[in-house]
């Protein structure tokens, strides 16, 4: 799954992820970082997941934000994302 697919699914069908496609385009290629000062905080915590960065990312959530989310446990619990998912085999892009 690439990362832009992946920041900007909103929800998954069997093997099928939905894309917000026009999400993805006006904010294609940004940083967890970026998105994050956007206010985008879900696809903020979906980009730093897919770039392995989410212990770097923790406290700049916590300082930008105010929800005192101790662990990236919490912003998985928060936001449902555990991981990229392995099954997805297509792309349904909606919008």
């Amino acid at each position: 799954m690439k990362r832009e697919d992946f920041v900007w699914t909103i929800g998954y069908q069997d093997d099928v992820a939905i894309v917000d496609g026009p999400a993805r385009k006006r904010y294609r290629n940004k940083s967890a970082e970026e998105l994050l000062q956007e206010g985008l905080y879900r696809a903020a915590f979906c980009a730093a997941v897919y770039d392995d960065q989410t212990e770097d990312f923790l406290p700049r959530f916590v300082e930008q934000t105010g929800i005192k989310a101790g662990t990236t446990e919490y912003l998985q619990r928060l936001y449902g994302v555990f991981g990229i998912p392995r099954g997805v085999r297509k792309v349904s892009v909606i919008g």
